[in-house]
Parts: C-alpha cells; sequence; structure tokens
C-alpha cells in the first residue's frame, strides 16, 4: 500500500498538531507515495533496528521517539542518528515517529499504562488549550439545518462525549449584489431584507479546512459570510497524563508491587510510604515529572512516571507516591498498542513487533 495510507491512519489516531513544540513527530524519511509492504515497530530507532528492518524486509519502521530531534548540518556517520538516517535512506526505509502526540491522546500511551494496571474512569490529567476554534456564520433559515448537518458531517460540533453541538439565533440579514453577481435570494441593485439563522459551533484546529469547505458547498449563497475565533478553552480529551481509579483501595506495598509486574520494571524508585492506602492514581508515559503539581491538585494518592530528579521527589511533600518506574518501561508497550490498531485498520498488512530492547540503560540488581 501507499506509505501515506498508514501515515493518514497514525495523524488521525494521533493529530500531528497535538504534538510539543520541541517535537519531531511524523514522517522523518521517505514518501507518502512510496509503496510499503511490511513495517517495523519499536519504541527506539537505533542501527539496531534498521538492521533487523533490513533483515526482515520491512521498509518501514514506526517508533514512538524520533530518531531526529534538532536539526541535522552533516551526514557523516559521527553519531548514531547520523548513521540510523543515512542507513535508512541507503535501504529504502522510510521512518515514522509518533511521539508526544499519542502522549496527549486518551487512548495513547498513558492510558495503556492505566489499562495494564486496571485504572478505571481514567480521564486526561492536564488538558491542552488553543486546539479549538469557533466557526459562525450566517444562512437563510429555511437552510440552516443542511447547513449545520454539512458542518456537523465535516467534525464541527463535538464537545467531550457529545456531538452535533451548536447555538443558532434568529435574525435578519440584509445585502444588495452589485453588477455582475448572481445572488441565491433577491435581485441585482436592490437591498434584500433575508430571515437568516446565525450559526456558532466549535472544531478541532487539524479540521478547519474540512469544515470550511463543508461550508462553502453546502451554503446557498454566493458569498458565504463567516467567521472564525481562536479559542482558549482547554480540550477535556487531550493532554499529558492521566488520572482513575483502582478497582480496590491497595496498601502502598502491594500497589508498588502490582506496578512492577504489571510494568515489568527491574526497579521502582519512590518517595516514603503513606500512612494511606492507594485509590486514585495519576500516570505519565515518559518524562513526566511536570505534572507533579496536576497530579496532588487531582487528590491522587500515587504518580506513576519516570525521569524524576533527585530534588524533585521533595516536591511531593508527603502528598502523595510518586513511582518513577523507568523512561523505557513506562512506554514499553506502546509498539503492542499500535500494532493492535494497525492491524486492526490493515488486516492484510505486514507488521512486526522488533525482537529488541532498545533500553540504554542497564541495572547492576
Amino acid at each position: 500500500m501507499k506509505l501515506s495510507e498508514i501515515t493518514n491512519f497514525l495523524e488521525k489516531i494521533a493529530p500531528l498538531n497535538y504534538q510539543e513544540d520541541y517535537d519531531n513527530s511524523g514522517l522523518i524519511v521517505g514518501s507518502g507515495n512510496d509503496e510499503v509492504n511490511a513495517a517495523l515497530v519499536a519504541l527506539d530507532c537505533t542501527e539496531q533496528i534498521v538492521d533487523e528492518a533490513i533483515a526482515k524486509n520491512c521498509n518501514l519502521i514506526i517508533t514512538h521517539h524520533p530518531i531526529v530531534f534538532k536539526g541535522l548540518k552533516k551526514f557523516n556517520g559521527k553519531t548514531y542518528v547520523e548513521r540510523v538516517v543515512l542507513k535508512a535512506i541507503k535501504n529504502n526505509i522510510a521512518l515514522y515517529a509518533i511521539h508526544t502526540n499519542l502522549d496527549h491522546v486518551a487512548h495513547g500511551v498513558s492510558g495503556e499504562i492505566c489499562k495494564r494496571l486496571g485504572i478505571q474512569n481514567a480521564k486526561i490529567l492536564s488538558p491542552k488549550s488553543n486546539l479549538l476554534k469557533k466557526l459562525v456564520t450566517f444562512c437563510p433559515t429555511t437552510n440552516a439545518e443542511e447547513v449545520r448537518n454539512a458542518l456537523f458531517a465535516a467534525g464541527a460540533g463535538d464537545i467531550s462525549d457529545y456531538s452535533e453541538c451548536s447555538f443558532n439565533t434568529e435574525g435578519m440579514g440584509t445585502f444588495k449584489g452589485g453588477d455582475g453577481t448572481n445572488p441565491f435570494v433577491g435581485e441585482v441593485g436592490i437591498q434584500h431584507h433575508e430571515a437568516e439563522t446565525r450559526i456558532e459551533t466549535i472544531f478541532k484546529v487539524q479540521d478547519e479546512r474540512k469544515v470550511l469547505l463543508a461550508l462553502l458547498e453546502n451554503h446557498p449563497y454566493e458569498e458565504v459570510a463567516y467567521d472564525i475565533y481562536a479559542l482558549t478553552n482547554k480540550l477535556e480529551n487531550v493532554g499529558a497524563g492521566m488520572i482513575g481509579w483502582l478497582p480496590q483501595e491497595m496498601e502502598n506495598v502491594d500497589f508498588l508491587n502490582l506496578v512492577k509486574e504489571k510494568m515489568q520494571a527491574k526497579v521502582i524508585r519512590h518517595t516514603a510510604l503513606l500512612p494511606k492506602r492507594i485509590k486514585k492514581v495519576a500516570v505519565c508515559g515518559g518524562s513526566g515529572s511536570f505534572l507533579l503539581k496536576d497530579a496532588i491538585a487531582a487528590g491522587a494518592d500515587a504518580f506513576i512516571t519516570a525521569d524524576f530528579k533527585y530534588h524533585e521527589f521533595f516536591d511531593a511533600e508527603n502528598k502523595l507516591i510518586i513511582a518513577d518506574i523507568g523512561h523505557y518501561e513506562s512506554e514499553q508497550f506502546t509498539s503492542n498498542l499500535l500494532i493492535d490498531n494497525i492491524q486492526e485498520k490493515f488486516p492484510n498488512f505486514a507488521i512486526r513487533l522488533t525482537e529488541h530492547n532498545t533500553n540504554p540503560i542497564n541495572y547492576f540488581i
């Protein structure tokens, strides 16, 4: 199939505009028009992973972490990043990364942690803002239903678990068509009064082109009047980390043993145990120390993540248990998540899970 078929699907699961500014998710090497016959999925893209792809005749590698974060000025093979990119290009292997955009969706990295730990009723811990816009348009009242439905079909009007949301007010519109116009109602050169409906609805930033196209194609007027406003509202189902509840309260040690087992962590760095049982749990795949205040404010009894620095452990202030399970350990099941999604969408496409552990950290126990 075309590479674009897979990348478009992945970007529907986790839109690229959900990623952080520093990130480099998306297609790093390759063209959307390239034909792909098989894909290899891993957490990181290393030389070992590229060699595995070559051996297994995979001409696409999908990873969570991008191999390239910063601009490369030279391709001399002096660093592992340069060598990976060079080897991929020489062997016609496309490289695709789905990183913080997958971190920021409820069915993504943190959602997979919740699933494995049995955390229930999980929701986003720190929702993102500036991902919504509002559309306001005016059309003849007799055509309002048709226009609304077209906007809804294009993705407008979704608010959390609700769809087809809009606000409508009736009013009187006026216009006068000039020479060369072909007005839907009224006559050229004469001011016309028309009973109109003001339609207000919201849409996600990435859907703007699709929503506008639906408006212009289904609105009866020759010249369509509309306004678009940027919103600072938070999108509740998109953002960093997740928080939910265990099926039953657990003692501190029992909870840590559960985390260690389910997340296959060799070691857990944690703050002091507390004289209360664990019920409400916050999680964040990867480096999540920036969410500590959010976890405390949300009333979490424990916070599972990775990459806490020494002094950051003090910030828990005995309000919750920080459980640092390691960066790789917190994200290692992301590959399984991606494979499950791709196989469900493309059941006849060959997709393989890497046989290699790319964790650069070793433990001397």
